[in-house]
């Protein structure tokens, strides 16, 4: 199954369901100044998460396309991209965790194909100076839901991060612990970070198995909730069931809700058993191509290749939203982006424009999943197109400048110089 199945399968799955499907949010919030970006699949749906009435009913879901500028530096390994999708399902005072955590499992399974004995959960520990429970509730729906296929699922405490590296995973272990910084949901980020009035509560994450031969043993034991090579996050259920009132402390809400949000490239990518998200068919295609366009290989320019693979994909999308590059906001990060793309591209001796070639490619992939990418094909590639001539000029000229400092160690003052007078990057 590749990303375009899964994507597909997974909605028509929640509406079996009873799920109704959504539009996806732009990827630039509307009335909501506190972020650039669309980070998340219930960004938009915070209101009805917060207790508003949403205009489709209680069951929810979508594909939402989603940008995280703060992840641009991570981009390179084989899991982060700055440009994704997220998967999401949700329930606004309707089901539970009895009815998601077993769903989510059987589609994973039984409609993705993956191998159950490869996946592993993690659980809220409770916290006793909070008056909060452990979630045994979760742990035994996991429990009874791994039983059915056969997969005993023992149940661990991991405690914190660093608890969990010096531990690591016993055979049999399939359920695993840890503290509010890493399985609880709130606006703040963690318990103790929770606002006065707002919704939260215990998360459940859903991790991928690739095998040990993937971890990196100089970062402690292999464990799930780790981004160290072994295991991979597919997705992540909030159970919103308590409310942090005026004293600090937590009560009960009257209306439980379910967030769940899944990365379809990391869903993609255990399907085939691969841990590169670079390798899926929505990646996999822009990466040959840029080997067409460089005459080198994936497995010798790693790096560079998957950085312009997401970069362009993200500045395409962004264009889609109708973002155009600029100094400001929005339209900076979307330059950084174009400009990142192309430094990379030098470095494989990509030295002629390559965006009339490469981002209709990228726009292609998506064409029969989002009208508007298909409405605005045409006008996203003369965007990024004259972006790439503009900045290719510039490159020449910080050139000229910067062979007159050849042999000399560049000091502050002469990179401000560089940058601010001559538009040549400092990351150049």
């Amino acid at each position: 199954m590749d990303a375009h199945e899964i994507r597909n399968a997974y909605l028509d799955y929640q509406e079996r369901l009873g799920h109704v499907r959504i539009d996806r949010a732009p990827l630039i919030p509307r009335g909501d100044g506190s972020t650039l970006f669309t980070g998340s699949g219930m960004q938009a749906l915070l209101p009805y998460l917060l207790g508003e009435d949403h205009p489709a009913g209680t069951r929810l879901t979508d594909s939402q396309p989603c940008v995280r500028a703060q992840d641009i530096e991570d981009v390179g390994d084989n899991r982060h991209t700055t440009f994704f999708e997220m998967l999401g399902n949700w329930s606004l005072g309707d089901y539970f965790k009895a009815e998601q955590i077993p769903a989510f499992l059987s589609f994973l399974v039984d409609e993705v194909g993956i191998d159950p004995n490869r996946l592993y959960v993690t659980a809220f520990i409770g916290d006793e100076a909070a008056g909060i429970p452990r979630d045994d509730e979760a742990a035994r729906i996991w429990q009874a839901a791994f039983a059915e296929r056969g997969i005993e699922a023992g149940i661990v405490e991991m405690g914190s991060q660093a608890d969990g590296d010096a531990r690591g995973v016993n055979p049999g272990e399939r359920i695993f612990f840890y503290d509010g910084s890493e399985n609880w949901w709130s606006r703040g980020g963690s318990l103790e970070a929770t606002p006065i009035g707002d919704p939260c509560g215990p998360d459940s994450e859903v991790f991928y198995d690739f095998g040990p031969e993937n971890h990196a043993p100089s970062y402690g034991r292999a464990r799930p909730a780790s981004d160290r090579g072994q295991f991979m996050e597919l997705g992540n259920q909030v159970f919103m069931q308590y409310r942090r009132v005026e004293d600090g402390s937590f009560v009960e809400l009257e209306r439980r809700n379910v967030d769940f949000g899944g990365g379809l490239e990391r869903i993609a990518a255990a399907a085939i058993h691969s841990p590169d998200v670079f390798r899926i068919s929505l990646l996999r295609p822009i990466v040959e191509q840029i080997e067409q366009l460089s005459g080198k290989s994936y497995e010798e320019h790693t790096l560079s290749m998957r950085i312009i693979a997401d970069h362009l994909r993200g500045a395409t999308f962004l264009a889609v939203d109708g973002v155009v590059p600029s100094n400001k906001e929005q339209g900076y990060v979307m330059r950084r982006l174009v400009r990142r793309a192309i430094r990379e591209a030098l470095i494989l001796g990509i030295s002629e424009n390559f965006f009339a070639e490469l981002v209709p490619t990228i726009a292609d992939l998506y064409v029969d999943d989002y009208p508007e990418v298909r409405e605005r094909r045409d006008e996203v590639v003369a965007v990024l197109v004259k972006e790439e001539r503009s900045f290719r000029r510039t490159l020449k000229g910080g050139l000229k400048a910067l062979a007159a400092y050849k042999g000399a160690t560049l000091t502050g003052a002469d990179v401000f110089l560089l940058s601010d007078t001559h538009g040549f990057p400092r990351e150049l």
